[in-house]
Protein backbone atom coordinates (compact mmCIF):
# COMPACT_ATOMS: atom_id res chain seq x y z
CA UNK A 1 0.00 0.00 0.00
CA UNK A 2 1.33 3.22 -1.15
CA UNK A 3 1.52 5.67 1.84
CA UNK A 4 -1.13 8.79 1.73
CA UNK A 5 -0.47 12.19 2.41
CA UNK A 6 -2.96 14.53 5.13
CA UNK A 7 -3.62 17.30 6.68
CA UNK A 8 -4.21 16.84 10.66
CA UNK A 9 -7.73 18.51 9.90
CA UNK A 10 -8.62 15.93 7.82
CA UNK A 11 -8.25 13.64 10.86
CA UNK A 12 -9.97 13.46 14.25
CA UNK A 13 -7.27 13.75 16.59
CA UNK A 14 -7.22 15.25 20.09
CA UNK A 15 -7.08 19.16 19.94
CA UNK A 16 -3.67 19.24 21.44
CA UNK A 17 -1.88 17.09 18.83
CA UNK A 18 -3.99 18.74 16.16
CA UNK A 19 -2.73 22.12 17.35
CA UNK A 20 0.95 20.74 17.05
CA UNK A 21 0.65 19.62 13.53
CA UNK A 22 -0.70 22.11 12.26
CA UNK A 23 -0.38 23.48 8.57
CA UNK A 24 1.80 20.64 8.42
CA UNK A 25 1.39 17.75 6.15
CA UNK A 26 1.95 13.36 6.88
CA UNK A 27 1.85 10.33 5.28
CA UNK A 28 -0.47 7.58 6.73
CA UNK A 29 1.43 4.41 6.31
CA UNK A 30 0.13 1.04 7.49
CA UNK A 31 2.54 -1.29 9.52
CA UNK A 32 2.41 -4.85 11.65
CA UNK A 33 2.16 -2.33 14.51
CA UNK A 34 -0.95 -0.39 13.56
CA UNK A 35 -1.20 2.79 11.62
CA UNK A 36 2.44 5.42 11.37
CA UNK A 37 1.93 8.80 11.57
CA UNK A 38 5.35 9.87 9.63
CA UNK A 39 6.24 13.55 8.23
CA UNK A 40 5.83 13.94 4.55
CA UNK A 41 8.82 14.83 2.63
CA UNK A 42 9.03 18.34 1.33
CA UNK A 43 11.35 17.71 -2.01
CA UNK A 44 11.23 20.98 -2.99
CA UNK A 45 12.49 22.41 0.77
CA UNK A 46 15.05 20.07 0.78
CA UNK A 47 16.72 20.63 -2.33
CA UNK A 48 17.16 24.83 -1.12
CA UNK A 49 20.41 25.69 -0.94
CA UNK A 50 21.77 22.59 -2.60
CA UNK A 51 23.87 24.49 -5.13
CA UNK A 52 25.07 26.95 -2.31
CA UNK A 53 28.77 27.66 -2.39
CA UNK A 54 29.13 26.15 -5.72
CA UNK A 55 30.51 27.97 -8.58
CA UNK A 56 27.35 27.30 -10.24
CA UNK A 57 24.83 30.73 -9.99
CA UNK A 58 21.73 31.53 -11.32
CA UNK A 59 23.48 34.12 -12.98
CA UNK A 60 26.02 31.28 -14.75
CA UNK A 61 23.09 29.37 -15.78
CA UNK A 62 21.88 32.58 -17.52
CA UNK A 63 24.67 33.08 -19.39
CA UNK A 64 24.96 29.63 -20.04
CA UNK A 65 21.19 29.34 -21.94
CA UNK A 66 22.71 32.77 -24.10
CA UNK A 67 25.58 31.13 -25.05
CA UNK A 68 23.37 28.23 -26.06
CA UNK A 69 21.03 30.43 -27.66
CA UNK A 70 23.71 32.44 -29.93
CA UNK A 71 25.38 28.85 -30.93
CA UNK A 72 22.21 28.09 -32.62
CA UNK A 73 22.02 31.02 -34.68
Amino acid sequence: MSPVVVMPNELNLPKTISNKLKGKRFELLETKRGILLKPAKDFIREARGVLKGSVFSSEKYVQLKREDKELER
